[in-house]
């Protein structure tokens, strides 16, 4: 992402940013200047990228979060809020699949794949939509497919 960008002081967060694609934005917006707020099921994934991001300088904070429980995404919203006050950017990558073919893919995995790409991406962005028209502030909601 390189320092292009200025996101000092913009408080970012990230699902699925223990690793893949999420690592790449959550070490590219700490690079710019985003406090990084990286969210997953994973912790020792979560804590690596942390370190990195805090060994380059950056802030960055983990939360053990899944995301088939809506108690766990208002979980995660206030204790961002409760450290950083505010959410500017929510990036929403976390996602699942199962490499079956269609026709052995059973009801159950649909129902995971379902959950996590297309439920808890909306219970995420509403809650964290009103966070941001409550701080007045505005912000970015981004959906990584």
């Amino acid at each position: 992402m390189g320092r292009n960008y200025d996101l000092k002081d913009k408080v970012a967060l990230v699902t699925g940013g223990g690793r893949g694609i999420g690592r790449a934005i959550a070490l590219g917006l700490a690079e710019c200047g985003a406090k990084v707020v990286l969210a997953s099921r994973t912790k020792e994934a979560l804590d690596k990228v942390v370190d990195e991001i805090r060994q380059n300088g950056g802030e960055a904070v983990a939360q053990v979060t899944d995301l088939m429980v809506s108690e766990q995404i208002d979980a995660l919203v206030e204790e961002t809020v409760k450290i950083y006050n505010r959410i500017d950017i929510l990036i929403n990558n976390a996602a699942r699949s199962f490499m079956v073919p269609l026709m052995d893919l059973r009801e159950d995995g649909w129902d995971k794949i379902f959950g996590t790409n297309c439920k808890a991406v909306f219970l995420l962005s509403r809650v964290v939509a009103r966070v941001m028209a409550e701080k007045g502030g505005g912000g970015s909601l981004i959906f990584q497919p």
